[in-house]
């Protein structure tokens, strides 16, 4: 399914926020981020041709966000919105949403509506690079970094891993991936020509459940070794003393004010990290 939504967010909205209308509450968009129209197309070319109008309008930049477990669809568009908004994100959002349960205790059902999901990001992203699209960021959370890689993991093995040359960069920011998976997918994608970016957290407590449901496997999110990740060609930068506002330490790059726009000057910029020391010592002193 294809749509367009427009949302509004409030004059009193503060940096990394996402001021939801409560229930009870009237809709007030000076108060609350809001959904003013939503336009859907019935086929892939219409919406196709949506899209290369706002891309040419907005300087041919793409960013495709994936969102992760427990996230239905006015979530991930508030998400989305929010990030693009805070982080000052130059060229047209496209979100892609897939089947979650919305719900706590749905982890196993998103993890296979997240496995249905993968072909599908595929089409996404090709047509994409078929638009008038100079360079396609992808920013995914959490299980959405695993649908993520299992596409791109597809695509290098179809021989367009970088999508003809527009594939820009790739933020996994709380990778709710296994560890040993994560290398499989890496050494089958091989060495990106521009390294991934993995936004890792120790404190993260949705990683620790979800690596308990997996056997008490370590996630890529809160694993401890960044040197042996940093060997498959990502710049790891460590978020364990940033401070997040959520109370599972799970949506940091997007919650904390900072985080989230040092995250948007490194799409804008396209210059990358110093080093990924350089980025932690900065991110170190967040939390202090």
């Amino acid at each position: 399914n294809y749509a367009r939504v427009n949302v509004t967010v409030p004059p009193v909205h503060e940096t990394g926020q996402i001021e939801r209308r409560s229930r009870g509450k009237s809709d007030d968009p000076t108060k609350y981020f809001m959904a003013s129209e939503l336009v859907g197309y019935d086929t892939q070319p219409k919406f196709s041709s949506a899209l290369n109008a706002d891309i040419a309008a907005r300087g041919g930049r793409v960013m495709v966000f994936v969102h992760g477990y427990n996230t239905g669809f006015d979530d991930a568009v508030y998400r989305l919105t929010q990030i693009v908004h805070d982080s000052g994100y130059p060229g047209t959002p496209v979100l892609f949403s897939w089947a979650s349960g919305a719900k706590t205790t749905d982890y196993v059902y998103d993890k296979e509506s997240a496995s249905a999901a993968r072909d599908q990001l595929e089409v996404t992203l090709r047509m994409l690079a078929q638009t008038g699209a100079r360079r396609i960021d992808i920013v995914a959370h959490s299980m959405g970094t695993w649908v993520t890689m299992e596409t791109l993991r597809q695509l290098a093995i179809t021989g367009d891993r970088d999508l003809g040359g527009k594939l820009g960069d790739v933020v996994l920011a709380s990778p709710d991936i296994d560890v040993d998976v994560f290398k499989s997918q890496m050494r089958r994608y091989g060495k990106p020509d521009k390294p991934f970016i993995l936004l890792l957290s120790d404190d993260d407590r949705a990683l620790r459940l979800s690596g308990l449901i997996a056997g008490s496997r370590p996630r890529v999110g809160d694993y401890k070794d960044a040197a042996d990740l940093a060997t498959y060609g990502v710049t790891v930068v460590d978020l364990s003393s940033a401070k997040g506002s959520d109370s599972f330490n799970h949506t940091k790059f997007a919650d904390n004010p900072v985080l989230v726009k040092m995250i948007g000057q490194r799409l804008r910029e396209d210059d990358g990290f110093a080093s990924d020391q350089a980025v932690t010592d900065r991110i170190s002193q967040l939390g202090q």
